[in-house]
């Protein structure tokens, strides 16, 4: 899963991603003009079939590893770079694809969305093997041809690679500047990066998740498929919808798990979410105090709070070195992410907080190798293509425009005072307000009548409670399930909850949606 500082995947890096379709066929809502669908695309794109291979790219492809474990084969296929001009530039689409075991008890195609925006050919593998520490979709697998699909740009797709340096892109990705001179040098930043995009500049209109639903639905025609089934996570919960919106004819059964606010996804998807943030540090709070004995950070929820703001107030009055680093108080926040509220997750960031409070109060201190870790990012000057930085961006440049830059410091400082922790952070600049090009075309108003099952955590800090509903809203035949007094992002496979996991199998499996909006409980210890 993924969260959304910045970079959708940044953040969770550091806390632990020409024809009308009329969709009034399905009640999905006013018709969408669309760029061409397959039957309107160029033959030499809409006849091309997919060579399936193996997974394996070489001794060091890990996820080419899990995939073939998994009984999966891997492909490509070209897709129009460009839906507007579909004899122009092709560019290559990456996938994976497991056939189900038994093709007489086949359902049809579950496409895995894992989020991001980031490679998802994985998303074959986490529901056959489950995540780490989790339990795999058997029964879901053993129904359902599975399919997952690097997003262009994205893994093993044809890349969208600024050479933007670690380091410098977090500097902006995780910055939350309270004052001018901060927000200047987030400004500076934010034009250096955008500068190093402009090679990329016949590429960059092209990243809307538009354009992706597109691919999926290019692939939907290449795998022969009337219908496709979808399962999505976080960013991917956007995806789907952009797709239902799009080509809600051809969705069978849609799972959508911890979604983002519908009207978020640009470049001020995190706008909105530093209420949540806060309320996921004090439910840390609340944890870490019942624990003093081992962690020392407070004895009280209120207590180990204040500790927090006392050493964001020490470390803004006298900064620190830490492991060759020097940790701003713009930088605090950033270090201050949760997105995990399980037992290990918590106690390994108390240590973290630990580190930073000891720090502070002028100890010399071995950081903890998780933060020790972080750290070592902010002061990295390689590029590391794999986590998908720029061109995540470029995603986020592509489906919204920006705000003017000086309204990003006008939002910051009206919100200090209701916001004061996170606020900064959620509200900051990216690069996207000095991106070299802007969206191909509007972003899309998400509506659509077809049956969907919405789930999430009620106390989500990535895709916020709010969010949820929203797109509960403009999706008024789905079915919303919640996950109570949980402070996580991502909910099926990832966390105890068989109600989830029941009602996520029965609707995939049977067809059958809950017949209200509910909450559910975790399972007990």
């Amino acid at each position: 899963m993924s969260t959304g500082y910045g970079s959708t995947r940044a953040a969770m890096l550091l806390a632990a991603s020409t024809t009308a379709a009329l969709l009034t066929a399905t009640g999905c809502g006013p018709a969408e003009q669309q760029t061409p669908t397959a039957a309107g695309l160029p033959e030499r794109v809409r006849s091309q079939s997919i060579a399936w291979h193996d997974c394996r790219g070489g001794p060091e492809d890990t996820v080419g590893e899990q995939l073939a474990a998994a009984g999966a084969l891997c492909g490509e296929f070209q897709a129009p770079l460009d839906y507007a001009n579909p004899g122009g530039r092709t560019i290559t689409i990456a996938v994976a694809r497991r056939a189900v075991p038994d093709s007489a008890r086949r359902l049809g195609t579950l496409v895995a969305e894992t989020g991001g925006p980031g490679p998802s050919r994985e998303g074959v593998a986490l529901l056959v093997d489950g995540p780490q520490g989790g339990h795999p979709a058997t029964a879901i697998a053993e129904r359902y041809d599975l399919v997952g699909m690097d997003p262009r740009f994205f893994g093993a797709s044809t890349p969208l690679e600024c050479g933007w340096p670690t380091g410098e892109y977090l500097g902006i990705a995780q910055a939350a500047p309270v004052d001018r001179a901060g927000f200047e040098r987030t400004v500076t930043t934010a034009r250096a990066l955008a500068q190093r995009c402009e090679p990329q500049r016949e590429l960059l209109p092209h990243a809307s998740t538009r354009a992706v639903a597109r691919d999926l639905d290019l692939l939907r025609t290449l795998l022969g498929e009337s219908e496709l089934s979808y399962l999505g996570w976080s960013w991917g919960t956007y995806l789907g919808a952009v797709y239902l919106r799009m080509f809600g004819d051809r969705v069978d059964r849609i799972v959508l798990d911890s979604a983002l606010d519908p009207r978020a996804p640009g470049a001020d998807l995190t706008r909105e979410t530093a209420g949540a943030t806060a309320a996921a540090l004090a439910d840390w709070a609340r944890w870490v105090a019942a624990r003093d004995d081992e962690f020392g950070v407070g004895a009280s929820q209120d207590a180990v709070l204040r500790g927090v703001e006392d050493t964001i107030a020490r470390i803004a009055a006298r900064p620190l070195l830490i492991a060759g680093v020097t940790v701003t108080a713009d930088m605090v926040p950033g270090l201050l992410l949760t997105v995990d509220d399980s037992d290990e997750s918590y106690a390994d960031f108390a240590r973290q907080v630990r580190g930073l409070t000891d720090a502070a109060l002028g100890a010399t201190i071995e950081p903890p190798p998780s933060l020790a870790a972080k750290l070592a990012l902010y002061s990295d000057p390689s590029v590391l293509g794999e986590l998908g930085f720029s061109a995540t961006v470029a995603n986020q440049c592509a489906d919204r425009a920006a705000r003017d830059v000086d309204d990003y410091f006008t939002d910051i400082t009206a919100h200090l005072g209701t916001e004061p922790i996170f606020g900064a952070l959620a509200r900051h600049l990216t690069p996207c307000a000095v991106w070299p090009t802007r969206p191909a075309e509007p972003a899309t108003t998400i509506s659509s009548n077809h049956p969907a099952l919405l789930i999430g955590a009620d106390g989500d800090p990535v895709a916020p409670l709010a969010g949820q509903l929203a797109l509960r809203q403009a999706l008024p035949q789905a079915r919303s399930l919640t996950l109570k007094d949980a402070f996580r992002h991502g909910v099926y496979l990832m966390d105890r909850a068989p109600c989830i996991d029941a009602a996520v199998e029965r609707y995939l499996l049977e067809g059958e949606l809950p017949a209200t909006d509910a909450q559910c409980e975790r399972e007990s210890d």
